[in-house]
């Protein structure tokens, strides 16, 4: 699979640990059977994952049936871009890391609002 991220390069793994992607091989790959549209590699914050859980997403408690261990602040991973464009309305967004999103993401949301948010630290 040589897909593209949102820079026009190759897509870049998002995390390892903890496994992420809708394909659970650490990208933020997709396909046809993808309707959440894993698409957004981000670095979950704090306020990010409070915001989540009141929209009935929790992903911070543990799902160890799922091999889940639950997302901890500073964890990257792979979000739906709806869910993403829907704290970035909310002015919740977490940092982005572009070149571990998946290009399809400028379906949902331009490069502009990625690049406003685009995560300032190390790669990994």
């Amino acid at each position: 699979m040589n897909a593209k991220n949102v820079l026009g390069t190759e897509l870049l793994s998002c995390s390892y640990d903890p496994l992420t992607g809708y394909l659970r091989d650490g990208c933020c790959n997709t396909d046809a059977t993808d309707h959440g549209s894993h698409l957004i590699c981000v670095r979950v914050t704090g306020e990010f994952l409070t915001f989540s859980k009141a929209r009935g997403n929790d992903l911070a408690t543990p799902l160890p049936e799922h091999r889940f261990a639950g997302l901890q602040p500073g964890d990257r991973w792979c979000l739906c871009a709806l869910r993403w464009r829907e704290a970035l309305e909310a002015g919740m967004a977490p940092p982005v890391i572009l070149e571990a999103t998946h290009a399809n993401a400028l379906q949902f949301v331009t490069m502009a609002q990625l690049e406003k948010h685009r995560y300032q630290g190390a790669m990994h």
